[in-house]
């Protein structure tokens, strides 16, 4: 029997093929997992269905996670078509490219309250609306970085969220885990993925963390993704609020 056999999981924020969200994906796909997406506009959406046909999924639904009417009908069409839901997997961050460059002060009200928004607050809207459905035992997941913990040039606003993003982690843990909901986070190494091609000199930032990794190199969406399987199956039954670095070990290196 495969790990996540008939397993409902709910996968939010896959742009392509290059995806963390894709790797997770497919991962959870060749696990047994039954699959649901999301798109944003239509521009993604024409990237989003053939992943969806891929994986044999016939639950695509358009919601972009700053509108809370767009949560809303995700919901009531997750609830119509599956009933309830295992596993949601949170892949969604935003940020003006303008502030994903230079100094972190020179960000203005909205872009910070816009970056926060969509990359923090849309994780605990969505557990919050999802809650009727969920089962006993379910799993919410969500993506961060280093840039969380430490400074790394030029991720500036979105490192302050995704600071935000892993304190809300370890709060819904307590808030959901009477519930028997567990919720986790995968900080992931750097991974040239769409969003990250907004980052300046984010080849730099590879080549750095690859040369100072202790397996010298960098991790890929599949290795990500096999992460991502052991928090939301049965494996880490006894595993919450965690903030799983899964970076080559970058993370704890020091001088």
């Amino acid at each position: 029997m495969k790990i996540l056999e008939n397993k409902k999981a709910l996968i939010l924020g896959v742009a392509n093929d290059k995806s963390i969200a894709y790797g997770i994906a497919k991962v959870f796909y060749e696990n047994g997992a039954i699959l649901g997406f999301n798109y944003l506009d239509e521009r993604i959406e024409k990237r989003v269905r053939p992943i969806a046909q891929e994986f044999n999924s016939d639950l695509v639904v358009k919601c972009d996670v700053s509108k809370d009417e767009e949560i809303k009908s995700l919901f009531e069409a997750v609830k119509e078509k599956w009933g309830s839901v295992d596993i949601i997997v949170h892949s969604i961050a935003f940020a003006n490219k303008e502030y994903l460059k230079d100094y972190y002060y020179t960000v203005d009200r909205q872009s910070f309250l816009q970056a926060m928004d969509i990359s923090v607050y849309s994780f605990t809207a969505i557990a919050r609306e999802f809650l009727p459905i969920l089962n006993e035992g379910a799993s919410l997941l969500t993506l961060s970085y280093y840039g969380a913990e430490k400074v790394v040039y030029n991720y500036n606003v979105m490192g302050v969220a995704k600071a935000a993003l892993e304190a809300s982690v370890k709060y819904l843990a307590r808030d959901l885990g009477e519930k028997g909901i567990r919720v986790n986070c995968i900080s992931a190494g750097p991974i040239k993925t769409l969003a990250a091609m907004g980052i300046s000199d984010f080849n730099e930032i590879q080549k750095i963390s690859a040369e100072r990794a202790p397996l010298k190199r960098n991790v890929t969406i599949e290795e990500v993704g096999k992460a991502a399987l052991f928090l939301c199956s049965d494996l880490s039954s006894g595993i919450t609020g965690e903030i799983l670095h899964v970076d080559a070990g970058y993370n704890i290196i020091g001088m």
